[in-house]
């Protein structure tokens, strides 16, 4: 019985490929440098799979930024704006789309947004009606010769056509994406005529498939894969789905003219059954049945009976075992934690792990003796189930105690609109949206004062010195509403992560975010807590030193649910109503203290939605439920705010409404405040600001830029509830990229007060 992957964690071991690629950006290293730190890269992590016990590698998944944009690279899809046309994209280009450009022929960088309901931001292709596709980008087959040069059993990796087009974006005017499909598909068929000389198998990543999708685009899916199959002649074509269930398109997937389908049975293992009964002719059946997106250990003899089912209906000769999606999802290797509790630790699989997992269900359904490790795998789950760090009765207590009116505000908006006037800001108050840049000094001092090279009074001391810098900083800018700059935070959720019981935090579970941008999410064992106040002695020192408001920054609780490893031992609703306690906590501590601003970060409500439409009023209910949960104890001339960013608003615009923050920030920078107009078509009721600069481009828009903006946005969202800021925090900037930035932006506010005055 074959195994594969789907595709593995990109940026090494200890995040080498994230190092080069910023010491190229800088400068500090040259285009072969980073080739050959990549091509190295790519050779270790083949042989780490290989050495797990996995028979087929993916070649494809690796990338220097994401494979979205790879895609759009390889068929030549290339915005007017870059002046690429006629001759190929070199690397430089190729992250000029990603990140912009800076300078006085600056150019904006792609829309970026999340990769369905995963914490991975894809770039998003930008297709014209007239596109002309042609095969630009040859360095897949380069990837393949690598690997066949290594002597691997090889399958090619690419997203396929009809993922390609849905996730991507009109240019200009609207119209229908699918119909470049006609001009795409002999692109695609010359790259796959080009593969089919060299590698054994060639994988179609279609996610897509986990949506709801109409009759006429499930009807493409056969004559695009005829296609394909013919082209590939010898070399085997397999489909992906991953993420979700299939729904209604299992019977389309299920008589695809293809060599074998790989399907998610860790979230759509309802899938099974009626794939075995409705399966086409010989097609082979891909059953991913270790969890690719979390970092607990599989279920083995869950796992073995589900495929053992599928072997006994096909004949194991039909039946892959992989992981459910790609492992660019979970850490790199769990051997390299040495400071977590071992019991802890016992319970988890990082993708080094799972890879050996899935060699193990193989080995098992094909009758190995792998008897030691299933009993060892029951022992570790068992123990897991009944250990005392997990339950903590007085959580559940105070849960259960919750009333009605816990979940609201004292008073509707209009009238805390009117109390909180006396807070004293102007028309188009301007703020930003709480960190600045993280600077070496700064991550340095918080390591070494975590390592305990630094003692805790020169700690404070240092930071103390930092938050006084932004916070005269802000003031010259001329900032309306300050915030502290959060130096003490190395994440958004580890930071609160670490501060709340319930919590565990590896040394080196980084996952990618996008492009370089790690992040290593904290993990979620058992019931959450918060002991004692977390952030009031940070926020007050920096209100001491300014006459300004001076927000409070939290992380709201749907925030810190799905940017953490959640458990995965009872429902994601349950550990949101926990968090949304402890952060409940904080947020009257912070009043109590006189911080009269409180600001609730909320990125992720989008992104945790589920892709099916018939499960997405559940979440919400008990999303918007959380976050009033975790908001709703201040008083009425206490302001709260809320962010969001990097997401489609427009199915979600009455759960926005329904948080119920006085303001909310929003990305809008992008996408040149297209955002705004379901904000317009909801009649959106609160207070908005709507980013003006992007802050994840090096690029330092002009005043003028941004006063376009906002006139904009002023066509959408009366003055008085519009409010100027970035798109997102600023610790990934430079300090001479944020201070000309914030200038701008401030004296663009300036600019459209007098035009409205």
């Amino acid at each position: 019985m074959l195994t594969h992957t789907l595709g593995y964690p990109r940026m090494g071991s200890n995040r080498e490929l994230k190092k080069k690629l910023e010491s190229y950006w800088k400068g500090d290293a040259g285009r072969d440098d980073l080739s050959l730190t990549a091509k190295k890269l790519r050779a270790l992590h083949w042989e780490d799979q290989k050495k797990a016990g996995v028979d087929i590698l993916p070649v494809g998944d690796f990338s220097y930024y994401d494979h979205m944009l790879d895609n759009a690279v390889r068929f030549g899809v290339i915005p007017k704006r870059y002046n690429i046309s006629g001759r190929n994209a070199s690397l430089d280009d190729y992250f000029r789309m990603a990140r912009g450009e800076a300078g006085e022929n600056g150019v904006a960088a792609m829309e970026m947004t999340k990769w369905f309901d995963t914490n991975y931001h894809y770039i998003v292709p930008e297709f014209c009606r007239d596109q002309k596709f042609f095969l630009a980008d040859e360095s897949l087959l380069q990837q393949v010769d690598e690997a066949a040069s290594q002597d691997h059993r090889i399958k090619a990796v690419l997203p396929g056509p009809l993922t390609f087009l849905l996730l991507g974006k009109c240019a200009d005017q609207e119209f229908d994406r699918l119909d470049l499909l006609e001009g795409l598909l002999p692109v695609y068929v010359e790259l796959i005529e080009k593969l089919s000389a060299k590698c054994e198998w060639i994988q179609f990543d279609e996610p897509v498939l986990a949506l709801d999708l109409d009759e006429n685009v499930r009807r493409l899916f056969a004559p695009v894969y005829r296609t394909f199959k013919e082209a590939a002649a010898s070399t085997k074509v397999m489909v992906a789905s991953y993420f979700g269930g299939l729904g209604e398109n299992l019977e389309t997937v299920a008589a695809l003219p293809v060599d074998a389908l790989h399907v998610d049975l860790v979230r759509g293992g309802q899938d099974l059954e009626p794939l075995l009964a409705k399966i086409a002719g010989n097609m082979s059946l891909s059953l991913g049945v270790v969890d690719g997106r979390n970092i607990w250990r599989a279920d083995l003899d869950k796992a073995v009976s589900a495929v053992n089912k599928a072997a006994i209906a096909l004949g194991e000769d039909r039946i892959f075992v992989a992981p459910s999606c790609s492992l660019l999802h979970v850490p790199f290797d769990l051997d390299l934690e040495t400071e977590l509790d071992a019991e802890i630790k016992s319970w988890m699989a990082f993708a080094r792990q799972k890879c050996a997992e899935v060699r193990t269900v193989a080995d098992a359904v094909s009758g190995q003796d792998v008897e030691e490790a299933l009993m060892e795998n029951r022992r570790i789950l068992e123990s897991r189930k009944v250990s005392p760090k997990v339950n903590n009765p007085e959580v559940a207590k105070r849960l259960a105690a919750l009333k009605p009116e816990d979940y609201h505000r004292k008073s509707a908006y209009e009238q805390r609109a009117e109390i909180q006037r006396s807070l004293g800001f102007p028309l188009l108050p301007t703020t930003t949206i709480g960190s600045f840049p993280q600077t070496s000094e700064v991550r340095s001092t918080r390591s070494g004062f975590k390592s305990g090279r630094i003692e805790r009074a020169d700690y404070e001391k240092f930071m103390r010195g930092y938050i006084e810098d932004c916070i005269r900083r802000q003031e010259e800018i001329g900032l309306d509403v300050l915030v502290h700059g959060e130096p003490e935070r190395n994440d958004m959720v580890e930071y609160f992560g670490e501060n709340f019981d319930g919590y565990c935090f590896t040394s080196n579970g980084w996952v990618q975010s996008y492009g370089s941008r790690c992040v290593k999410p904290p993990v979620i064992f058992g019931d959450v807590s918060r002991p004692g106040p977390i952030t009031v002695e940070w926020i007050n020192y920096a209100r001491s030193l300014s006459e300004r408001e001076v927000k409070g920054m939290l992380t709201g609780p749907v925030t810190i649910l799905c940017w953490s490893f959640v458990r995965d031992d009872q429902p994601r609703s349950e550990t949101c109503r926990q968090i949304a306690l402890a952060v409940r906590d904080e947020v009257a501590d912070l009043e109590k203290s006189g911080v009269k601003v409180i600001q609730i970060d909320e990125p992720a409500l989008r992104e945790g939605l589920p892709l099916r439409k018939s499960e997405q009023a559940e979440y919400l209910e008990w999303a918007e439920e959380c976050f009033r949960l975790s908001s709703s104890c201040v008083e009425d001339a206490t302001q709260i705010h809320t962010h969001m960013c990097y997401c489609e608003f427009d199915e979600i615009m009455g759960s926005i409404a329904a948080l119920d923050a006085d303001v909310i920030s929003i990305e809008a920078s992008r996408s040149r405040m297209e955002l705004l107009g379901s904000f317009k078509q909801f009649h959106y009721p609160n207070e908005v600001g709507p980013g003006v600069y992007d802050i994840h481009s090096p690029a330092i828009p002009a005043a003028d830029d941004m006063a376009l903006l906002l006139e904009k946005a002023l066509e959408v969202i009366p003055a008085e509830r519009l409010w100027v800021n970035p798109d997102c925090g600023l610790k990934t900037r430079k300090w001479d990229e944020v201070i000309p930035a914030l200038k701008n932006m401030v004296q663009a506010a300036e600019t459209v007060r007098l035009k409205i005055k």
